[in-house]
C-alpha cells in the first residue's frame, strides 16, 4: 500500500504544476493574432483627435513665440492675440564725473602755498602764513611760528595727491584754487588747526576766531615748550636744508 500511496502522491503534484502553467500563460497579454476585431474596435476608439479651431483667421493671425507658446490660445475673449515689443533695457545711471583735477605730490612752501612739479598754488580761502614769521608767546619770548607752521602742513599732506578745482593740470604763475584730499579741505584742515588764518570775506571766518580764542597754531605759545613742559606734543622746528 505504501508505493502506490506514494505514487498517487506524485501524481498528484504534478497534475496540480501543470494546471498552474497553463493558467499563467492565459493571464498573459494576447498578441494581435488572439484579438478579435472588437477588441481593436475598442482600442482605436480610445484615440482622440482635437477638433478644427473655429476661427481659422485667428489662428493665422496668432504667431509663436517660442516652444511653449504652441500650448497659448490662438484669440482671447474674442480678440486675436498681439505681438509686443521687447522693451528696451534700462541703463544703470552713470556716476558722476569727478571735478577737478588730481595733483600728485604736494610740498609745503609754507601754511597755505605748494609747490607741484615746479608750478605753484596758494590754497583759497585763506591767507597763508610765512615760512619766516615769528609770533610772541607768554612772557614776551617770540617763536618760529612760522616755520613750525609749515612743517606742521608737510606733515599733514606727507605727498599724498591732492584734488583742486581747476581747469587743468598746467598753468603759469601762481594758481589759487581749494583743494581736498579726499573728502578733507585743506584751507579748512589749515584754519581750524591754526596754522593760517581766513582770508577777508572766507567761510573760514568764523572757524578762524575759534582757532584764535582757543590759542590754537601761530596763536598760542610756543608748542616746543609745552611739548618739553608735558602739556603737548608738537612736531620739531624743521630742518632748513631739507630738500622738501
Amino acid at each position: 500500500m505504501r508505493p502506490a500511496a506514494i505514487i498517487t502522491g506524485l501524481a498528484g503534484i504534478g497534475i496540480v504544476a501543470g494546471l498552474i502553467v497553463a493558467g499563467g500563460q492565459r493571464l498573459g497579454t494576447p498578441d494581435a493574432g488572439d484579438m478579435g476585431s472588437a477588441d481593436i474596435l475598442d482600442v482605436e476608439t480610445t484615440v482622440s483627435v482635437a477638433p478644427p479651431t473655429t476661427n481659422p483667421q485667428s489662428s493665422m493671425n496668432a504667431r509663436p513665440i517660442d516652444a511653449a507658446s504652441q500650448f497659448y490660445p490662438a484669440a482671447v475673449d474674442g480678440k486675436p492675440l498681439e505681438r509686443i515689443a521687447t522693451p528696451a533695457p534700462v541703463e544703470a545711471p552713470k556716476a558722476a564725473a569727478e571735478k577737478g583735477v588730481d595733483l600728485p605730490r604736494p610740498v609745503a612752501e609754507s601754511a597755505g602755498v605748494l609747490s607741484i612739479g615746479g608750478r605753484k598754488l596758494q590754497l583759497a580761502g585763506i591767507t597763508p602764513t610765512p615760512d619766516d614769521k615769528a609770533c610772541a608767546g607768554n612772557g614776551g619770548a617770540t617763536w618760529p611760528c612760522g616755520m613750525l607752521a609749515k612743517t606742521n602742513f608737510r606733515l599733514f599732506l606727507r605727498l599724498r595727491t591732492i584734488n583742486c578745482d581747476l581747469d587743468r593740470g598746467e598753468w603759469t604763475g601762481t594758481a589759487t584754487a581749494a583743494c581736498r584730499i579726499g573728502t578733507q579741505d585743506i584751507s579748512q584742515w589749515l584754519v581750524e588747526n591754526g596754522w593760517a588764518t581766513a582770508a577777508a570775506g572766507s567761510a573760514l571766518a568764523d572757524a578762524s576766531k575759534q582757532a584764535e580764542a582757543a590759542r590754537r597754531g601761530i596763536f598760542g605759545d610756543d608748542p616746543r615748550r609745552l611739548a618739553s613742559d608735558g602739556v603737548t606734543e608738537q612736531a620739531p622746528v624743521e630742518d632748513l636744508s631739507d630738500p622738501l
